[in-house]
C-alpha cells in the first residue's frame, strides 16, 4: 500500500493524475501511464523517485513532497524539452 501511494504521488507530481484516474480516462489504451510516457518524462520520473526517497528520509509530509516534486518536474521537463542533448538518446 505504501508503494502504491508513493507511486501515485510521483504520478500526480509529473502527470497530474493518479494511475487509476489515467486508466479511467484512457480505457482503450493497454498498459499504464508510465508505458505511455515520453523519454523526457521517464528521465524526470527517475529523478523524482530519487528525490522523493531523500524527502521521505528527511521526514517530509506527503503534501509538502508533492509540491516540491511538482516544481522539480516542471523545471526538469522544461530544461529537457528545451535542450538538444536528450535527442541523442532517442
Amino acid at each position: 500500500m505504501v508503494y502504491a501511494n508513493e507511486a501515485d504521488l510521483l504520478n500526480v507530481a509529473l502527470f497530474g493524475v493518479t494511475a487509476k484516474e489515467w486508466r479511467d480516462n484512457n480505457p482503450k489504451l493497454k498498459g499504464n501511464i508510465r508505458d505511455e510516457a515520453s523519454l523526457e518524462q521517464l528521465v524526470v520520473l527517475s529523478n523524482l523517485e530519487s528525490i522523493n526517497a531523500l524527502l521521505v528520509n528527511q521526514g517530509q509530509e506527503q503534501s509538502i513532497r508533492l509540491t516540491q516534486l511538482n516544481k522539480v518536474a516542471i523545471t526538469q521537463l522544461k530544461s529537457l524539452l528545451a535542450g538538444k542533448s536528450i535527442q541523442k538518446l532517442k
